[in-house]
């Protein structure tokens, strides 16, 4: 049953702050697979979970996705600004529009960059790795502070990894997948980042969870 619409934005409204805050946006089985048998995470959490897909863009300054992810999801422009994290700048052509920002290395291949910067907004911080700090700082001087992370979960794992994420909005599937499927943060190092329990919402067997960074 579809949620209500007011109600959901009540739910997910961004706090008032005077920083960028992160909010990542994923779906998992309940064995804690990021994507279904099909490779992809867009068919596991039915309509209620697009219904809240939709709002939680709609609320959003800027989304912030890897271009692998928005490349095996089929990403498109859209309705809110679309940033494409690639270090080998390979951004999927349908996302080479006006509107579309790419976040990568201030090394990245200096050819590719000049392309690049001839379509797109490019945003080039960090000597090896993405400087993520400076790239929010960034993304606030554009006037773009409501940023959702829609993975995947590396670029997760990064932002993880740098303590950047604010808020996880996390919809479990009544799905069991087994299987090789990453979770919805990946990285080599481990960390631990409290979270606490915003809201748990059950609807047609899916449920909707937020959590908010427990910071001191």
């Amino acid at each position: 049953m579809p949620l209500d619409v007011t109600e959901i934005e009540r739910l997910y409204a961004y706090p008032t702050t005077d920083r960028p805050w992160v909010r990542s946006n994923f779906v998992a089985t309940i064995d804690g697979a990021a994507h279904g048998a099909d490779g992809v995470s867009g068919t596991l959490g039915g309509d209620v979970d697009h219904q809240v897909f939709g709002v939680l863009r709609a609320l959003a300054d800027v989304v912030l996705v890897g271009a692998g992810t928005a490349r095996d999801e089929g990403y498109g422009p859209a309705d809110v600004p679309i940033a494409v994290v690639s270090r080998r700048l390979d951004v999927p052509e349908q996302l080479l529009v006006p509107g579309t920002l790419v976040v990568t290395t201030a090394d990245a291949p200096a050819d590719r960059l000049d392309e690049l910067r001839s379509a797109v907004d490019v945003i080039a911080l960090g000597q090896g790795a993405i400087d993520w700090p400076a790239v929010l700082d960034a993304l606030a001087d554009r006037g773009l502070v409501r940023v959702l992370c829609e993975g995947g979960p590396s670029l997760h794992g990064e932002l993880v990894g740098h303590d950047l994420v604010d808020e996880v909005c996390l919809t479990v599937a009544p799905v069991l997948a087994s299987g090789s499927a990453p979770r919805i943060a990946h990285a080599t190092v481990a960390v631990d980042r409290p979270m606490t329990l915003g809201h748990a919402i059950a609807s047609d067997d899916v449920l909707l969870t937020r959590w908010v960074r427990a910071r001191a």
